[in-house]
């Protein structure tokens, strides 16, 4: 790989910069855009998220031409909500103008194999093996079952803003609407190909589990190096589900360690990684801050 690569992950709540000559990391970013803004239900791309997205991805193109990235070494990934929209030619068309290169769509087969890829390649520990890499979104939940590389994988359509979306209305989430939340996931697992309980290890990246292990650690504020490979046991896990989907939005705003941009649709989030857990046979999470992002970045030039 030669020179700086910028990797850009945009997903349905966040959109993600990396910026570096691999493997030192120069700029890592992060802006909550809400992209999938109402996808779920009409199809399409608000204008205002898509007014939100060019706002992060201006700053972006700056950051890019600042470290001199050559164009060649940009890859810009799209997944869930733009795989959902009707109008994802207007965004395509607005990354263009930014940024010089082509948004690439990600299959859900696609973006889960570039998760685990970032979410193994630099554990200090490796898993033990078979290792299930759990990645919640906004709008699509990744598993990939897998040993130096995925076996299987899925993308299901459930996400923190996609599930939220679809049944919470009251605040907190009334008994009714947690139920129907768990009806779509358990659904859903149960017709994944992949075999939860056939892990021998499993670790969880991305926002909605960094954030829930944040909290089990009680941390004054958001410390990616505390979090970082921090094992977890699921009894502990499932306890801080349990107090976010009980709180009101105005309570999680007041968590030292709570994104306002997650703290509206974590409850969602939440139970997926709660009944994703209670189907593996092991007891301990392993959180990794590396993820999609650092499988794209990897990618570049290979």
């Amino acid at each position: 790989m030669r020179g700086p690569v910028a990797a850009i992950d945009c997903g349905t709540n966040t959109v993600k910069l990396l910026i570096g000559d691999l493997p030192e990391i120069a700029v890592r970013e992060t802006r909550m855009v809400r992209l999938g803004q109402g996808v779920d239900a009409t199809g399409r791309l608000a204008d205002e998220a898509l007014e939100r997205a060019f706002a992060a991805l201006d700053e972006y193109a700056e950051l890019v031409r600042a470290h001199a990235v050559p164009v060649e070494n940009i890859r810009f990934c799209a997944t869930s909500a733009t795989r959902d929209a009707s109008n994802a030619d207007v965004f395509a068309a607005g990354v263009r103008e930014r940024l010089g290169v082509e948004p690439e769509v990600l299959s859900g087969v696609e973006e889960a194999g570039l998760a685990f890829a970032g979410a193994v390649r630099d554990l200090r520990e490796h898993p033990a093996e078979p290792v299930l890499v759990l990645d919640i979104g906004g709008g699509s939940t990744e598993l990939i079952l897998g040993d130096t590389s995925p076996q299987v994988a899925c993308s299901l359509d459930l996400g923190s803003v996609r599930l939220h979306e679809r049944h919470v209305r009251s605040d907190p989430a009334s008994m009714d609407e947690v139920h129907a939340c768990v009806r779509d996931i358990d659904t859903a697992l149960e017709s994944a190909p992949v075999d939860i309980a056939a892990a021998a290890s499993v670790v969880g990246v991305a926002g909605t589990v960094t954030t829930i292990a944040a909290g089990v650690l009680d941390l004054p504020a958001y410390d990616r190096d505390a979090i970082d490979q921090v094992r977890l046991s699921f009894d502990d896990v499932h306890a801080m589900v349990g107090r976010l989907v009980g709180m009101t939005v105005a309570e999680r705003l007041e968590l030292p360690w709570m994104h306002p941009g997650r703290a509206d649709v974590i409850d969602a989030g939440a139970l997926i990684l709660s009944r994703v857990l209670r189907r593996a046979s092991v007891d301990e999470l392993v959180v990794s801050e590396a993820d999609i992002l650092e499988g794209i970045a990897w990618s570049i030039g290979r």
